[in-house]
Parts: C-alpha cells; structure tokens; sequence
C-alpha cells in the first residue's frame, strides 16, 4: 500500500510545482512587459511632445516644460502638453500593474514599495503639470529618487551578472541627484552645468527609463524552473 501510493504522492507534489513555477514565470513575464512598455512609451511620448513643441530645446527646456512650464506666466502649448501629460499618466499606471505583478513574482516588500513609489511618482508628474506648484516638482522628485533606488533594490531579485548594472545605474542617478542637491544648496556650481537644465535633467531621467527596459526585458526571459519556485 505504501509503495502504490508513493508515486501519487510524488506526481501530485510535481503538478503542485509546476504549478507554482508556470504561475511565477507567467508573473515574471507580465511585470517585464508592463515595464518594458513603460519604458518605451515614455520615451517615445517624451520625443513626440518634443517635435510638436515649436523651438524647444532639450538642452535649455525641462522635460516637464513639454506639459506646462513653472508658475508664474506659466506656458501651455497643444498638443505637446496633452501628449506629454497623458503619456505620464499612461506610464505611471502601467509601473503601478507592473509592481503587483512583481509582488507576486517575487514577494519582496523593498523591490515592491520602490517601484511602487516609482509608478506613483510619474503618475502624479501627469496628474499635476508643471504650472502646478508645488505638486509637480514633489512627484517628480519622487520618480527621479524612487526610480534610481528601484535600479538599485532590484539587486536583490536579479540572478544574472545584470544585477551589477542595475545597482550601477541607480548608484550614479542616486550620486547625480545628491550632488545635485548639494552644490545647489551651497550655491557651488555643478560640473555638469554645461550640459544645460534640461540636459541634467536627462542625465538623472534617461537612465532610469532605459533600466526599466533592460529590467524589463530580464524578467521576460525564460528562467530555469528552481529559479521561479
């Protein structure tokens, strides 16, 4: 009797796992294209904005300034604003699903709560443009933080030499903005400083969209099944 129902017990454990591993990799899979679609319709709806925005310059302009510029006499072009702000609101929710997904793949409060804050973060830069002060800039501080520390953090689920890269990228985004901050305070000028606002800006922004499709991309991979369960 004990050995007519071992095997059923043993098929019966093996169907249980792969069950769980089919539904992890399906989880890995959806969180990976979310972000790579993030990725890539921010970056496509940033260009677009840009060559509907008559004179802009990347090097001058904030990317913001494609949805509104600062207050006062605060500028509003169509249909780059429109563009830019649904873009950002577009890309914000999809970071948003993407983190439940990654929460179920991998069950990791700290990867969880900084794309979480991430999702939020450019959700709002769409809700509140930049003619709305002091929301605006709060949001967007949060995307440009939450972003690198989510490059850094994602360390933690990565198992291929890949996770070095993500920590690298969010590390320099995270050393850009803190130096940011600090030289500004102290009225010192930054080194970067030739490259323009909007330059610097890219600098801190630009590297966390291409993370997200490079992060994206690795969890859409096939995996072997003892790293899914």
């Amino acid at each position: 009797m004990t050995n007519s129902t071992q095997p059923h017990t043993q098929a019966t454990q093996h169907a249980s796992e792969s069950r769980v591993f089919y539904g992890v990799a399906r989880q890995r899979f959806v969180a990976g294209a979310l972000l790579f679609l993030f990725g890539l319709i921010a970056l496509m709806g940033i260009i677009t904005a840009e060559a509907f925005y008559p004179g802009y310059n990347a090097g001058v302009q904030e990317i913001s300034d494609l949805g509104a510029t600062r207050p006062p006499n605060s500028v509003i072009l169509q249909p780059s604003a429109s563009i830019f702000n649904t873009t950002m609101m577009v890309s914000g929710v999809l970071v948003l699903a993407a983190t439940y997904f990654v929460h179920q793949a991998f069950r990791d409060r700290v990867v969880t709560i900084a794309l979480g804050l991430l999702g939020l973060g450019v959700l709002g830069v769409g809700v509140f443009d930049g003619s709305e002060a002091p929301m605006h800039g709060m949001f967007a501080l949060l995307t440009f933080f939450s972003g690198a520390v989510s490059a850094v953090v994602a360390f933690r689920v990565i198992e291929t030499p890949f996770k070095y890269l993500s920590a690298a990228i969010g590390g320099f985004v995270l050393l850009l903005l803190g130096s940011l901050i600090v030289l500004g305070l102290l009225g010192i000028p930054h080194p970067l400083a030739f490259l323009g606002m909007g330059g610097v800006e890219r600098y801190v922004a630009y590297p966390t969209l291409l993370w997200t499709l490079g992060f994206g991309g690795y969890l859409m991979a096939p995996v072997p099944e003892q790293d899914a369960v």
